[in-house]
């Protein structure tokens, strides 16, 4: 057992993850604290952060909250210049924050395109920028996982946009891991299928806002038997793969995209 508490001992690293307020967020700021890590929970919903923190903090582990628009380079910078005063370094840097688009490519307007890709693709790169800024003067690597999507393999109607800025974001992953290799510096980016959080939530509603039990099972039970293990995913699920990846288990990981979506890529 030795061996397999070195490779995922986190203990001394510092760690980053924007959107860790709620979902997958929350659920690898939890998982890195436990391992070890201090983590700056960054989110846009600043209370909701402050949440995740005391949750770790409670637990015994190192974390802080930070307001944190990601649409904004200067918020990135002050992310990780807050891991360095605060805990000493930035070592990891999870770039989670992300919001869906429901509308035809055909459809969506400006303003929507913009933020969408203000957030889903800018966002990220901004984070892996700053990200790479410290960890290339710190000197000893770092580690850096970006969110894409199963969106990037399917073509569900409405998803387009979506599917588009995550296609960039797994792009971005390849190009930067080369870049950052010389300076050990790992960068991979993870494709989620059908998770349940926050983020999909947007399917239990109808048209005037009021819950609907019905639509929301039905959303469920189509996500379900889009891959072979007929099941939807929880935020645990991307939040240990990250935890792999930013361990020193994955060592020899970099420019992927790995995709736990219950095979749902696959069978569409």
């Amino acid at each position: 057992m030795a061996l397999l508490d070195d490779m995922f001992d986190l203990t001394g690293k510092v760690a980053v993850v924007t959107g860790g307020g709620s979902g997958i967020g929350e659920a690898t700021s939890v998982v890195l604290a436990e391992a070890g890590a201090a983590v700056v929970v960054a989110d846009i919903n600043v209370e909701a952060a402050e949440v995740t923190a005391k949750q770790i903090v409670e637990q015994g582990a190192k974390a802080v909250a930070l307001r944190t628009d990601v649409q904004l380079r200067a918020d990135h910078d002050a992310a990780v210049d807050r891991a360095v005063t605060e805990f000493g370094s930035a070592d990891i840097y999870c770039n989670i924050a992300g919001i869906p688009c429901d509308t035809l490519v055909s459809e969506i307007s400006e303003p929507d395109l913009d933020r969408m890709i203000g957030i889903n693709l800018k966002g990220v790169l901004f984070g892996c920028q700053a990200a790479m800024r410290v960890m290339k003067a710190q000197g000893t690597g770092g580690n850096i996982v970006n969110v894409s999507s199963t969106g990037i393999d399917i073509t569900a109607l409405g998803n387009g946009i979506y599917g588009m800025t995550k296609a960039g974001v797994a792009m971005l992953s390849m190009f930067l891991a080369t870049e950052g290799g010389p300076f050990g510096i790992r960068v991979n980016a993870i494709a989620p299928g059908a998770t349940e959080t926050a983020f999909s939530s947007r399917h239990k509603y109808d048209a005037d806002g009021n819950f609907d039990e019905t639509k929301w099972e039905q959303f469920l039970e189509g996500m379900r038997s889009a891959g072979p293990l007929h099941m939807v995913g929880e935020a645990i699920d991307q939040a240990m793969l990250i935890l792999y990846l930013v361990s020193p288990a994955a060592r020899f990981a970099t420019g992927n995209i790995f995709r736990v979506n219950g095979g749902q890529s696959m069978a569409w």
